[in-house]
């Protein structure tokens, strides 16, 4: 009797339903409702934990996959360059330029050197510091060529003819020569100066906005030694038709 009774507590039928006031009748499939609701919800809460550990592992595993093509892509464009050796007889020999560069040039007018200097360059021996002055390298001739901005930014001063050629700036299609005049120099006991050069074209179109001077080797020199490549300051080339406004701002 007891056990029927509870039986009875415990279910709820129809014909019980069919007895309640008309307000309690109403609560029972909002109560059943909420129920169904609540089970969907923990339901869904539990898939999701479960699979929360398997999206981290999925993002973790692109992002990791993403950097990873991305350093490749540095490496593979610009990465940092070996040491260059010195010679076989133990030098270490190197470009300098010797004239500062003024901030601005304009195109169409000669390039020179801060207060209108002339722009010097000379071969040393860094190891001693000195001008080398006698043998073979000392009487090389010199290809002058335009440098990004941004090369060397750092201030590494070693580096691989490789790498110095991979910043220099060719002209834009259509255009002419960056850089015309005396693209060459010779040096003779280590030292020279360059020549007649102009800009035609502005710097504005750069990734830095700016240019460098640099010296290299010419084809046929400097096959038998080492000569370490040389880079001015980085300076900004504008379009002579801002000259005068650039002078008039300057008083």
């Amino acid at each position: 009797m007891e056990g029927s009774m509870n039986k009875r507590g415990y279910e709820c039928s129809q014909e019980d339903t069919d007895k309640l006031p008309e307000s309690k009748r109403q609560k029972v499939p909002a109560l059943a409702s909420v129920i169904v609701e609540a089970v969907k919800v923990d339901s869904l809460q539990r898939l999701c934990s479960s699979l929360e550990p398997l999206f981290r592992k999925i993002v973790s595993e692109e992002v990791e996959r993403a950097l990873s093509r991305l350093g490749n892509t540095k490496l593979t464009s610009r990465s940092p360059e070996p040491k260059r050796i010195q010679d076989r007889d133990g030098r270490n020999l190197q470009l300098h330029f010797r004239t500062r560069m003024p901030p601005h040039l304009f195109t169409g007018g000669k390039v020179e050197g801060e207060r209108g200097s002339a722009i010097h360059v000379v071969l040393i021996d860094a190891n001693t510091g000195n001008v080398v002055q006698t043998g073979e390298e000392s009487a090389s001739k010199l290809n002058v060529v335009v440098l990004e901005g941004d090369f060397n930014d750092e201030d590494d001063e070693d580096w691989t003819r490789e790498h110095f050629e991979s910043f220099e700036v060719k002209e834009r299609e259509g255009k002419r020569p960056i850089l015309t005049g005396d693209t060459q120099v010779m040096i003779k006991e280590g030292v020279g100066s360059l020549g007649e050069l102009t800009f035609t074209d502005n710097s504005s179109w750069i990734r830095s906005r700016k240019f460098r001077l640099g010296v290299k080797p010419a084809p046929g020199y400097g096959d038998s030694f080492l000569i370490r490549e040389a880079k001015t300051e980085p300076f900004a080339v504008k379009d002579h038709r801002g000259e005068r406004e650039f002078y008039l701002l300057l008083c």
